[in-house]
């Protein structure tokens, strides 16, 4: 994958051990790069002098994996979707953290208690957003479809539908859309007859995907015609809204939603240095700072920072309708069903 660098800051004039030492963060750039950098990055370079290296990727573990087991690690901090984290962490591929070391929110509630449900249920992260995976459509081209059953019915809403070239979510979503209910996704995935089930029901609508590789593709093809429809990280589509004033609609029936962390590459030689930028950029003021692109934050103590007009645009505004992504059940099945999907997109 071609690397995007982009260089954030400058060694500060005078010099210090701190400003001597350089870090690379990787994230998913586009709007939520642009909030971390505004609200985490910059902030931490000016309190400390640190010289960040900001780089995007566009998920999975593939490159983690490789630097890994190559020993050429490139990256220090990752922001890592926990559908991934699980296997990474298993696998060897992130650093465990002292989440112990973690500061108090700024209204002096302990960490341990600040910090939301799963944000630090893995030793190896700490919850950075509460994001989901949803479907938009462009509404200019009229009335699109409303349930994800309505995403996958081609003879009602015609057209392309973008989706990310990956089976998690994907898979989840044919089995929804194809009767089985949320509760039972998991259960039904895990067996041979779901997954043949779901590949079946994905079958009804590949002649009509677009697949893309990155976030920061799918308001692209909303916009330019495309696609028709496109499964989106929700804060791509808000900005896409809010900044540009684009015509589309976020669709949140059946939204798959989950927890990002910031974690830490194993083997790095600025773990130390790395673990001080995650102490810095868990800080209640810096996760408030992500409402800036419809993402909630993983402290109690940064909620109670957001307006109430924020609020509804947030994945947790609409858990109702909603399904948790199960990253448990992508550490145990990941590998064999990306093998599976993988062949499966060549046939």
């Amino acid at each position: 994958m071609k690397k995007n660098l982009t260089l954030l800051a400058t060694l500060a004039l005078t010099a210090s051990p701190l400003a001597a030492q350089d870090l690379t963060v990787t994230s998913f750039g586009g709007a939520y790069g642009a909030a971390q950098k505004e609200h985490m990055i910059d902030p931490f370079v000016a309190e400390t002098g640190t010289n960040i290296l900001f780089e995007d990727y566009g998920g999975g573990i593939a490159e983690m994996k490789a630097q890994v087991e190559a020993g050429n690690i490139q990256w220090d901090v990752v922001d890592i979707e926990v559908i991934d984290l699980e296997r990474a962490c298993a696998e060897g591929y992130l650093e465990v953290i002292d989440q112990s070391v973690l500061p108090a929110g700024d209204d002096g509630v302990a960490a341990a208690d600040d910090f939301i449900e799963d944000a630090l249920a893995n030793e190896c992260g700490v919850g950075n957003i509460v994001w989901s995976v949803v479907f938009a459509v462009n509404t200019e081209n009229g009335p699109g479809p409303q349930t994800i059953a309505e995403f996958f019915d081609t003879e009602a809403f015609p057209g392309k539908r973008g989706l990310r070239k990956r089976p998690q979510v994907n898979m989840e979503w044919a089995l929804i859309a194809d009767g089985v209910a949320p509760e039972d996704v998991y259960e039904t995935l895990a067996t041979e007859e779901g997954q043949a089930r779901a590949f079946a029901k994905l079958d009804t609508i590949k002649a009509d995907i677009v697949w893309y590789d990155s976030w920061s593709q799918a308001p692209v093809l909303l916009n330019d015609g495309g696609a028709q429809m496109v499964q989106s990280a929700n804060g791509r589509i808000f900005a896409a809204i809010q900044d540009d004033g684009a015509p589309f609609q976020i669709v949140w029936d059946s939204h798959v939603y989950d927890l990002d962390v910031w974690a830490i590459m194993k083997g790095t030689p600025n773990k130390e240095k790395a673990m001080e930028f995650i102490q810095f950029a868990t800080r209640t003021v810096p996760l408030s700072g992500m409402q800036d692109v419809a993402y909630g934050p993983t402290r109690r103590s940064a909620q109670a920072l957001l307006p109430e007009s924020v609020k509804q645009d947030l994945p947790t505004a609409h858990l109702d309708v909603g399904l948790k992504a199960d990253g448990i059940f992508w550490a145990d099945y990941g590998e064999t069903l990306g093998e599976k999907f993988n062949e499966w997109l060549l046939q």
